[in-house]
């Protein structure tokens, strides 16, 4: 062996070696509970075509089970081979605006700590022949939202969560990836997604503004509907049982119906009251477009739009639901959201609204609303939005 080539040949030994050393030290000094990062960090957006894949001049005949909203034969066949699924998208300040919740058909929001809201949206019919949708930014569970996807028997996207069965630091009430793990959630993860990238990744310049690592995670709807098929989740799970055995859709009005109430064009309500100077960026209100007979949602102020699509948020049925919030005291400071049981709701729509209550007798149970007089209420065909607020809080509308 030359001398030229034994340089060389010691050279990549020593470098090896310290890059081995390096990646040792530098891995166990990391924080216990750090997200791993990706090898190969992804930091471009993937392009979202925003061209309809759907014929406009095609009929719009098959009612979508969530919502009531109408598609097409073609839109029917895709989602009936699949079941709902349900993705934590955050609401922080650098999380805004978020990606994908325009093609939801129905959208939950409650506080996930601190005042700071979080959304878990439900995709099934809007969703069929969207495209390779960017969901983001997508962050952890927490248990109220895990006994409401329950009511779908969803597929479930998140990153970690809220304890694991064996966390000390964690209250046993609030162990939402517990929970998942106990009654055989069909968990999508990111965290246990095994390093496929494709599906999720970090998507650094999203918004365009320089945002912390957490606010960065995107998941794609496409890839996630085709992981849920390599494990046997589609319409029917891996024992032939299909999603909606035991679903029971919610009532919406025809177009001969009138919808009954007080005036309420303009809503707007609080999630926290204290701490006002940080807190009110999750105050939300909404206004009433009588022309796409929708509800424009707004945030701290200002119009909500979808990032993939530059169009405000809209939802055609806005509801209120009233729960008891729980702190439970423990090191990570959780909090809880009675969900199962009963209590007061409000209902928004085409410009009205509708006082009355709500009910879950289970996990698995489906949520129904009741008007004053114990008659189920009627929806709104289209986007449903459901705030969860503290049963003391109060909503204004007119």
């Amino acid at each position: 062996m030359g001398k030229t080539v034994k340089v060389v040949f010691v050279c990549l030994v020593l470098l090896f070696a310290s890059t081995g050393i390096s990646y040792s030290f530098f891995h166990f000094l990391k924080p216990s509970g750090t997200a791993p990062v990706p090898v190969t960090p992804r930091t471009s957006i993937t392009p979202i075509s925003k061209k309809p894949k759907v014929d406009p001049s095609l009929p719009r005949t098959e009612v979508c089970p969530l919502n009531g909203q109408m598609f097409t034969k073609e839109e029917r066949d895709v989602w009936m081979t699949r079941r709902p699924l349900a993705v934590m998208i955050e609401n922080s300040v650098d999380a805004r605006p978020q990606s994908g919740l325009g093609t939801a058909d129905v959208v939950y929001e409650a506080v996930a700590e601190g005042g700071i809201t979080r959304f878990m949206a439900m995709f099934y019919c809007n969703a069929a022949l969207s495209g390779n949708v960017m969901l983001a930014p997508v962050r952890s569970a927490r248990i109220y939202f895990v006994n409401l996807v329950s009511e779908y028997d969803a597929l479930y996207n998140h990153v970690g969560g809220a304890g694991n069965c064996d966390d000390p630091n964690v209250d046993d009430r609030a162990k939402a990836l517990c929970l998942i793990d106990r009654v055989k959630i069909k968990n999508l993860d990111e965290m246990g997604l095994a390093g496929d990238f494709k599906i999720c990744h970090r998507v650094t310049d999203r918004t365009g503004k320089d945002v912390a690592y957490e606010h960065t995670m995107a998941c794609f709807l496409d890839y996630l509907y085709a992981k849920a098929d390599s494990l046997k989740w589609g319409y029917t799970d891996a024992n032939g049982v299909a999603w909606d055995k035991n679903f029971i859709p919610w009532k919406f009005l025809s177009a001969q119906d009138t919808a009954t109430g007080a005036p309420a064009t303009n809503i707007s309500y609080m999630f926290w009251e204290q701490n006002r100077d940080f807190n009110h960026n999750f105050d939300e209100s909404w206004k009433y477009d009588p022309v796409a007979k929708a509800y424009t949602r707004s945030n701290a102020g200002q119009v909500s739009i979808d990032l993939n699509t530059g169009n405000p948020l809209q939802f055609n049925t806005v509801i209120i639901e009233f729960a008891r919030q729980t702190y439970v005291g423990d090191l990570e400071m959780h909090m809880l959201y009675d969900i199962i049981g009963h209590g007061k709701a409000l209902v928004f729509e085409n410009g009205v609204a509708v006082s009355g209550t709500w009910t879950k007798a289970s996990r698995t149970g489906r949520t129904q609303y009741y008007d004053s007089a114990g008659k189920l209420i009627k929806f709104a065909p289209g986007p449903i939005w459901i705030s969860i607020l503290p049963d003391t809080n109060t909503v204004t509308y007119n």
